[in-house]
């Protein structure tokens, strides 16, 4: 792997493409006959550890460096088709290296202990729906996020078998509305007190000797261990020169999800073991507590504070309070959607309340943002049909998410803003008014170009209901 070069652009030679190619979808058709011997060995290892408790795994390493794995963790991390690291080497590169050639190498430096973390490339990304404010993102090398993959797909099955139902982010089988849905159901049930904060810092703060202990409790595998210190150890790249914390895990990597996820667990198991009234819902590091009255909402808050203090943690101020769900009271931000204790508008149901939530504003500014980028009048020369079908994707996606909520009002906002965005950039295009633009969009056009229409797609959620079950299936109507 060490003669792989990053291609500048210019000089990179594509004589073997064709090779490159066939390479390509042999790895990728390898992956999926051996999927079926990954996805073995993982109901085996989380089989072990749910049947036992207190066991801890000391044969793992080996498992780490089999080719199957390699080969499907080098799949997902070509369809995530992330940035190149410190070495500038991208997923381009390694298929015209060879993917079986690099995974093969990889394997016998893994076997061989030869295998060391390159640091990772910081880079600052800007936060959704923000017009200031950056976060840091380490990128590590491709060849380590293969590596990162191969041993979160060891490592998750064991400790899955421990973590509690309170906790949703970056779990298997589990999502963000599965974490909302706990909201409408306790709310019915007359928890209105929130406890609403997030983990200041938490991937930059988690210190790396306790995350250690904390994976020890299920792992004894020396080599495990030795690698997972290597990984926290490798530093980050900033301005030439290679920063080693004591503190943090790789926000960026694909490990470090479940790492920070094995460490709050303690922050799970104490609350459920410790008395605690309130139900505490967890994605990563937001969670909120749903209580049923302010002196329980005080206790649960002081009670959350004091155990992440004992984990070297705290809350971010600036993000934490206490919110009384009532009609005509105040909401809260949780998992991108603002929840609303509101009245029914139908005055056939006046006299049911319930909890709503539609996007919050820094959502519908970040998909504001995206279709204005895509609409810039510098775009005016491509073919509509490309710009549509950008302006189409983000929107199946926004409105994919978003529309598991009371969204209609938010939803129709959005289609008459990306309309009135194509509308001129015909207009510029054209070099006609915005009127004509508005006519092409509206009359000229027998389908308004071909844009996503996002009315009549809301699902609204309902206490005690799944919320992934088929959309009117109870005969509901679509909001």
């Amino acid at each position: 792997m060490d003669n792989i070069t990053a291609g500048d652009g210019k000089g990179r030679c594509f004589v073997d493409a064709c090779v490159c190619e066939e390479e390509l979808v042999s790895a990728l058709v390898a992956s999926s006959t051996e999927q079926d011997k990954v996805q073995a060995l993982q109901r085996t290892l989380y089989r072990a550890a749910k049947a036992d408790p207190g066991r801890r795994f000391h044969a793992l390493y080996d498992k780490v460096y089999r080719g199957d794995l390699l080969e499907r963790a080098w799949v997902q991390v070509r369809r995530n088709n992330g940035a190149a690291g410190v070495d500038r080497v991208t997923v381009a590169d390694v298929e015209v290296y060879g993917v079986r050639r690099f995974i093969d190498e990889l394997a016998a430096d893994l076997k061989e202990g030869r295998w060391r973390p390159a640091p990772t490339r910081r880079v600052l990304i800007p936060k959704p729906g923000l017009s200031s404010g950056q976060r840091p993102l380490s990128i590590p090398t491709v060849r380590d996020r293969v590596v990162q993959t191969a041993v979160k797909m060891v490592l998750e099955p064991v400790f899955e078998a421990d973590f509690l139902p309170c906790s949703f982010g970056f779990r298997p089988g589990r999502a963000v509305h599965d974490a909302l849905q706990v909201l409408v159901d306790e709310c019915w049930r007359g928890r209105r007190w929130v406890v609403e904060t997030d983990i200041a810092d938490c991937f930059s703060a988690i210190p790396h000797d306790r995350l250690v202990k904390a994976v020890e409790e299920r792992v004894s595998d020396r080599h495990v261990l030795t690698l997972l210190r290597a990984l926290l150890r490798a530093g980050v790249m900033k301005d030439g020169s290679v920063r080693r914390e004591v503190t943090g895990t790789v926000q960026g990597g694909p490990l470090s999800p479940l790492l920070a996820n094995v460490y709050l667990h303690r922050l799970d198991r104490e609350w459920a073991g410790g008395g605690h009234d309130g139900v505490l819902v967890r994605y990563c590091d937001d969670l909120v507590v749903l209580c049923r009255s302010q002196r329980e909402a005080e206790q649960a808050l002081a009670g959350v504070t004091r155990i992440l203090a004992g984990l070297g943690l705290e809350p971010k101020a600036a993000k934490t309070r206490i919110v009384h769900l009532a009609e005509g009271g105040e909401g809260l931000d949780f998992l991108g959607f603002h929840h609303r204790w509101v009245r029914a508008a139908s005055p056939r149901h006046r006299h049911v309340l319930f909890l709503a939530r539609w996007p919050t504003k820094q959502a519908m500014l970040h998909v504001r943002s995206r279709i204005r980028e895509l609409t810039d009048r510098s775009r005016k020369r491509l073919p509509v049909e490309v710009v549509v079908a950008e302006v189409n994707r983000v929107l199946r996606g926004w409105g994919g998410f978003f529309r598991f909520g009371n969204s209609a009002r938010h939803f129709s906002a959005i289609n008459r803003y990306a309309r009135m965005r194509m509308a001129l950039l015909m207009s510029k295009r054209h070099r006609r008014s915005r009127e004509f633009g508005w006519w092409v969009v509206a009359f000229a056009s027998p389908n308004q170009l071909g844009l996503v229409d996002l009315n009549g797609t809301v699902v609204a959620p309902r206490p005690f209901r799944p919320w992934r079950g088929r959309p009117n299936a109870g005969g509901e109507r679509r909001r």
